[in-house]
This record gives structure tokens, sequence and C-alpha cells, in this order.
């Protein structure tokens, strides 16, 4: 359940990937089961592709990741959080807009 663009993120790439990397990473915490999960999706897709080279984008499947998950107290989902620097900059739980996203992003990338 991804597009093109938006990287799948596990237990074993987690640190490589989000914590150790240079761009900010937005990272979207879902399981399969979950319709609100489904909802937002095309919007994380979406910035994947508009972000590309700027910023990650990738999901994490909280039902066979568990370590990440608890790791940053996920407890509800979709919750979707933006690393800077391997720490949590900013995060959101339920779905938002795109718009509210790209405030996020474009304000991790400027500063």
């Amino acid at each position: 359940m991804a597009g093109a663009d938006t990287l799948q993120f596990t237990d074993g790439n987690f640190d490589q990937e989000v914590l150790k990397s240079n761009v900010p990473v937005l990272v979207d915490f879902w399981a399969e089961w979950c319709q609100p999960c489904r909802m937002l999706a095309p919007t994380i897709e979406k910035l994947a592709t508009d972000y590309k080279g700027r910023v990650k984008v990738g999901k994490v499947d909280t039902d066979a990741n568990r370590q990440v998950a608890v790791k940053f107290g996920i407890t509800a989902i979709p919750t979707v959080i933006l690393f800077k620097g391997g720490q949590v900059h900013s995060k959101v739980v339920g779905l938002k807009s795109e718009a509210d996203f790209k405030t996020m992003l474009d304000g991790a990338i400027r500063g």
C-alpha cells in the first residue's frame, strides 16, 4: 500500500533510513485494517512525489514492525511523525490535510 516514491520502513532499517538520514523524514505509522490510514495513503503518496529529493517519505506497518511503534509511543493510527536530525520534529495523530503536512515539511526544510 505505497506509491513508487513512498519508502517502506521496518524495525530492521528504521535507524539507518530515518534516524541517521541527512534530510527530514516523514513517517506514516499505519496498519492494513485501519480505514483512516487507507484514506490518508493518497496524501502520503502525493507528498512523497512532491518532496522527492528534499524529504524522505515512508510508511511503517505497525502490525509487522512493533518495535518501532512501541519505541515512539504509537497508540493510535494513523500517526505521522516528522523526524529531523534523528529527532522527532513534529507529530500528528489522525487525518490531516495535505496543506497541513506541507506546512510541517516546509518548516522542517527551511529550519
